[in-house]
């Protein structure tokens, strides 16, 4: 009894003499663990952010978007670009960075602006859009980039130019999501908002059988004062989804799209100029719910934009012109107005229309000659949707047969 007793006692002293040591430990300062900790919150402040600028061997670097990272899943997201060498907004605008807080977009638009800034000092010209409008597209899509500056003198530049859009074909194996009636609409959008294309309701234009035939050309030419048809199709809409193993492992869905599209001259009736636009698949890299038909969307976007300047440029190729739409006694009532580009104050000569001349090698048709020269008439005053008077300025004998142009400013 008393060997247990003095066991007990032991022990009871040993567990006691361990209390201090085991409270000392206990309150030291975990240094080890903090070192940790501020070597991690360092190596995150010298992690560098979208819009950073840095100096290495007297030459400057900014951290923007990496042009190749749609290109595959291993290609970093951001990367240093020489300053001088860098272009803002080239894939996508500020509002697009994943994941960008308020503060941080805030943040980043100040660091482009400056470099805007630092651009505009050594003379270096920004990327421009022409006209400088941008198409609006639904939140959560994205919108391509503007078009880029037109770099050549089209006649009438100030006019606008009218246009039918018809429906676009779908030969896709998605007829069933109107695909098609979607591109067409898109189309309508960039065309228009460039500021410089009228898109005419094909439904309001009374003729009888396609807008497309020749026979019908001359008659939207001559009555209705359109400039071109455009028609085409869509096809070859493919779609992919995977999981890309990154760190969210999100799926990551692409697609591909191909636009085709025919514009022809009202005047002659012939074709003007043939275009496809088939878009790069990684610039369609869409992530997260609804990816596949986000995807599509973009597809037919960027298809779109990349032959949206070339139609531009067919269709401002071709020389304004509207109609003398009634005379009254010496009031001139024209088929063009304020929607047009005419403004009060601009001269207009008139022409009775000319005659129609062909290639007598290919029998091609090369367009419409200007008549006889009437007189010319000034702009008094606009109204209605597009619609115009004017006052006779010189000549006579006036008719709505008879057809108006905008007098070339000396």
């Amino acid at each position: 009894m008393h060997r247990l007793l003095a066991l007990l006692l032991v022990l009871l002293l040993a567990s006691c003499s361990m209390w201090p040591f085991n409270s000392k430990k206990s309150s030291e300062p975990d240094t080890k663990g903090a070192t940790k900790t501020a070597a991690a919150q360092k190596a995150q402040e010298s992690q560098p952010r979208p819009g950073d600028i840095r100096v290495v061997d007297g030459v400057e670097y900014i951290y923007a978007k990496n042009k190749r990272y749609m290109d595959s899943p291993w290609e970093p997201e951001y990367i240093w670009y020489r300053k001088d060498q860098y272009s803002p907004g080239l894939l996508e605008g500020l509002t697009s960075t994943p994941a960008a807080s308020t503060k941080e977009q805030k943040e980043m638009e100040q660091r482009i602006a400056k470099l805007e800034e630092d651009l505009k000092k050594k003379g270096i010209a920004q990327q421009t859009a022409y006209p400088p409008q941008v198409m609006y597209l639904p939140q959560g899509i994205g919108s391509p980039a503007p078009l880029s500056m037109v770099t050549f003198n089209y006649p009438s530049p100030r006019m606008k130019r009218r246009v039918i859009v018809l429906p676009l074909e779908d030969q896709s194996n998605y007829k069933g999501e109107h695909l098609a009636d979607l591109a067409t609409q898109r189309l309508i959008s960039k065309l228009e908002s460039t500021g410089t294309v009228i898109c005419v309701d094909p439904t309001t234009v009374g003729l009888t059988g396609s807008l497309a035939d020749p026979k019908n050309m001359k008659p939207l030419n001559r009555l209705y004062s359109v400039q071109a048809v455009v028609s085409g199709t869509l096809s070859d809409v493919y779609t992919s989804t995977a999981k890309v193993e990154t760190k969210d492992a999100t799926e990551t869905s692409f697609a591909l799209s191909r636009i085709s599209l025919a514009i022809y001259n009202t005047d002659t009736g012939i074709l003007l100029r043939q275009l496809i636009g088939r878009n790069p698949v990684f610039l369609s890299r869409q992530k997260g719910e609804m990816g596949p038909e986000r995807a599509k969307v973009r597809a037919i976007d960027v298809a779109i934009e990349l032959i949206a300047e070339d139609a531009l440029r067919a269709i401002l190729s071709l020389d304004w012109q509207a109609r003398i739409a009634s005379v009254d006694d010496q009031k001139i009532y024209l088929t063009a107005g304020r929607l047009s580009g005419l403004e009060r104050g601009d001269l207009l000569d008139v022409y009775t229309e000319g005659a129609s001349i062909i290639d007598s090698a290919t029998k091609a048709p090369l367009g419409t000659t200007r008549g006889q020269l009437k007189g010319q008439i000034e702009v008094v005053e606009l109204f209605g949707v597009d619609a115009a008077s004017a006052a006779i300025k010189s000549g006579g004998g006036f008719a709505p047969t008879d057809f108006v142009y905008l007098k070339k400013q000396p």
